[in-house]
């Protein structure tokens, strides 16, 4: 079985409603009634100080989810800035965080279900925990379904509930009275004090924002939408949560307010006669909506973070695996499931527990992707590329970090510990289990060991103690990576992936991208999933039985996508792999296949062999010297020693320097381990010397040039042109570089 991976099934406003739908439910239908015994009027100001909370990470969250939009959000960029140890408690803690606030807002589903119908209670259940396990389990199906089902029923339900709100606020307003908001002890009459306590208990309903970010590897065009989404759900609920808890406050006192069904309480008190019954019975199912998409939407969002978790072997890559016809990590949904199930039945009937845990959770994961933003930028990594920045870094993810940090002093001590248990029990999983198993370890890590002599030894230590110990380590087995699409030229793929693989001890990771075209829709091509996904399972699994015969170690992963060659780089960055060997379909450069990802320094050594017959008895290797000519002396080299290829060196010169040639490229030869090699020098034109050299041989290699890529795109450079015309087959390989922006783009 292979590993998969997630397609980009989510727009703009599924994601806005994501984020919209998991707060709303919570901060206007559950809470109103018991913040305000806690804190009084003031508690509106609770409300606004956890946006800003919220909104001040929430910037911090925009620039990781652009840069890395992938599933997981904050435990991805926490597990790779600060490492596994971190990842572990921040994926932990977010996903229990997350199942703590499903059952929560499950159980605000139970109490204004049991208002509308009668449920009864079984065992030692009440009532409203038999409802919220009906909604639990209902929403844990949708999910299971997929995605894009997901996304759909989410932006209907926030549409209506908008509606709703809209309507209630309206009517509520024209009933609103200043003396009943500010009752017999003023707008404060706990104290000003009570802001904080109040804003600790009602952060449970700003925890949606994040969720975007841990479904952006599913996000359309995530370097404008997730921003976007992110940053505007936490202004448009601030503001709604503002203006409505004021309005429900202005109509029923706040020491008569209802903890169960407070919004309900607000509009038979605001519409008159008989439209009371009527607006009470729509106000009801608008509040089953809005408990119902936070729930759906935070199920969506915790089945992701162990999806991530998985793959990323913090927790057991069982995991992993994609539903056959829905792609959905259907394991991942049912064990999340089952989480919130339980507490649902074992915490059920002690809300506050629910909702601070889940707080309380939240919020080390803010602080912890805060630091890893800071992470990201002072080590300066290569592929840290967000589309969108913070504003007066470093003070705003400094400010994100301590402001998280600090509303924990206002969260009860029963919910700290409770939340406690868990961060202690994740940093013991990670010595049982993830340490031993995770595939890599994190920037601060690798930036504090390789500076060892400049550091305190302590801090050295630290390092060192933590790090992982599993795969992971540095010297752990290099990859190669072969990118398969067409069975006709799996064989040939895999055999040249095998032999550089078994000459320095890697192993091979066969991937097979399968891509919906853009014009496709999901719903048509999931009727076809389970065919595509029959095929891909026997194009693996005729990949692993080639690179066996090789003696090496091999394994096999499924990426599901739109984007086609772009996402095998992608994974060769998440994979960390060495080298990527993959076909070239004979078009122009940018044709969106090889040549088009091929457009940016690659991430990695690449090798493109055009889909003629392969056949690497005859071997010629054109050099001039250069990075990406090692490269292809690297190839020719596996290729001798385990295909037992003849290779020809070519080295073109001009007519009066055959001699300083022959020099040349016999000194080349012997350093590059190819002293036996056959060694030809000729003069004239480059490429019609290659092209006579070429005729009396089965494979050419060719290093790409250092042109730049405005060059290759206006009139070709030397490697695109020969794949094109030689008849010989081609291997075009290249070696990243570290040249500039303008390098690249102008060439030197």
């Amino acid at each position: 079985m292979s590993d998969e991976e997630l397609a980009k099934d989510l727009g703009l406003v599924s994601a806005m409603t994501i984020g919209i739908g998991t707060m709303i439910g919570a901060g206007i239908f559950v809470l109103p009634g018991v913040a305000a015994r806690a804190a009084g009027p003031v508690v509106v100001v609770s409300f606004v100080v956890g946006g800003v909370i919220a909104m001040v990470n929430a910037l911090s969250i925009s620039e990781l989810g652009t840069a890395m939009p992938k599933a997981g959000g904050g435990y991805y960029f926490v597990n790779r800035a600060l490492g596994p140890l971190f990842g572990s408690i921040a994926g932990l803690g977010d996903w229990m965080g997350l199942a703590f606030a499903s059952a929560f807002y499950s159980i605000g589903f139970g109490q204004y279900l049991a208002t509308l119908l009668p449920v009864p209670g079984a065992f030692i259940l009440t009532d409203i925990q038999v409802g919220a396990l009906i909604a639990g389990a209902a929403f844990v199906l949708v999910n299971y379904v997929g995605a894009k089902e997901t996304g759909g029923i989410q932006t209907i339900i926030v549409s209506v509930l908008l509606l709703i709100l809209t309507l209630f606020a309206v009517r509520g307003w024209l009933s609103f009275d200043f003396a009943t908001l500010t009752g017999d002890g003023g707008l404060a009459p706990m104290g000003y004090g009570a802001i904080l306590p109040g804003t600790a208990l009602v952060f449970v309903s700003f925890l949606g924002y994040a969720k975007i970010a841990t479904v952006a590897e599913e996000l359309k065009n995530p370097g404008r939408n997730l921003p976007i989404a992110i940053i505007g759900s936490v202004a448009l609920v601030t503001v709604i949560y503002a203006i409505l808890v004021s309005i429900m406050l202005g109509v029923v006192p706040w020491p008569d307010l209802s903890q169960s069904a407070p919004l309900t309480q607000a509009t038979e008190a605001a519409f008159p006669g008989g439209w009371s019954g009527i607006a009470v019975t729509i106000v009801t199912a608008g509040a089953l909506l809005a408990t119902a998409s936070s729930a759906n939407a935070s199920i969506l969002a915790s089945a992701r973070i162990n999806f991530a978790m998985g793959r990323d072997q913090i927790v057991t890559d069982w995991l992993n695996e994609i539903h056959p016809q829905f792609a959905t990590p259907y394991r991942s949904i049912l064990v999340t499931g089952g989480l919130i199930l339980a507490f649902i039945v074992a915490l059920g009937q002690d809300l506050e527990i629910l909702s601070k845990a889940a707080s309380v959770l939240h919020l080390v994961v803010y602080a912890l992707m805060n630091a890893a933003l800071i992470v990201f930028r002072e080590t300066d990594d290569p592929e840290y590329d967000p589309d969108f920045t913070v504003p007066l870094y470093p003070i705003t993810p400094i400010v994100g970090l301590v402001l998280s940090l600090g509303l924990l002093a206002f969260v009860g001590t029963r919910e700290l510990a409770l939340s406690a248990v868990f961060v202690v029990g994740a940093i013991v999983w990670y010595f049982a289990y993830a340490r031993n198993h995770t595939t890599s370890e994190g920037l601060l890590s690798k930036y504090i060991r390789t500076r060892s002599g400049e550091l305190p030894p302590p801090v050295v230590d630290a390092a060192e103690t933590v790090a992982p110990n599993g795969s992971g380590e540095s010297e752990s087995t290099s990859t190669v990576m072969v990118a398969l699409s067409n069975p006709r030229t799996e064989r040939a793929l895999v055999t040249l992936a095998s032999a550089l693989a078994s000459t320095n001890d890697s192993r091979v990771l066969a991937t097979h991208v399968i891509q919906v075209p853009d014009q496709t829709s999901l719903a048509a091509a999931a009727e076809r999933r389970e065919q595509i996904a029959s095929e891909s399972e026997q194009l693996l699994e005729d990949a692993r039985g080639h690179a066996e015969s090789f003696g090496v170690p091999v394994e096999t992963r499924t990426i599901l996508s739109h984007q086609g060659a772009t996402e095998v780089f992608d994974a060769a960055r998440e994979h960390d792999v060495d080298a990527v060997v993959m076909g070239y379909g004979g078009a122009r450069l940018g044709g969106g296949r090889a040549e088009g990802a091929l457009a940016g320094n690659p991430p990695c050594d690449v090798l493109v062999l055009n889909e003629r017959q392969f056949d690497p008895s005859e071997v010629l290797l054109p050099t001039a010297g250069g990075y990406s000519s090692d490269l292809s002396a690297d190839v020719a080299r596996a290729l001798r020693d385990r295909l037992d290829s003849t290779v020809s060196v070519l080295y073109v010169v001009d007519d009066d320097d055959r001699e300083a040639g022959r020099e040349f490229v016999t000194e080349w030869a012997a350093e590059h381990g190819l002293a036996d090699a056959e060694l030809l020098v000729e003069t004239g034109d480059v490429e019609a010397a290659i092209e006579r050299a070429a005729a009396d041989r089965t494979l050419v290699l060719i290093g790409a040039t250092e042109e730049g890529l405005l060059s290759r795109v206006v009139r070709g450079s030397l490697s695109m042109s020969v794949l094109e015309d030689l008849d010989t087959s081609v291997l075009l390989t290249e070696r990243p570089t570290a040249r500039s922006v303008r390098e690249r783009l102008f060439g030197r």
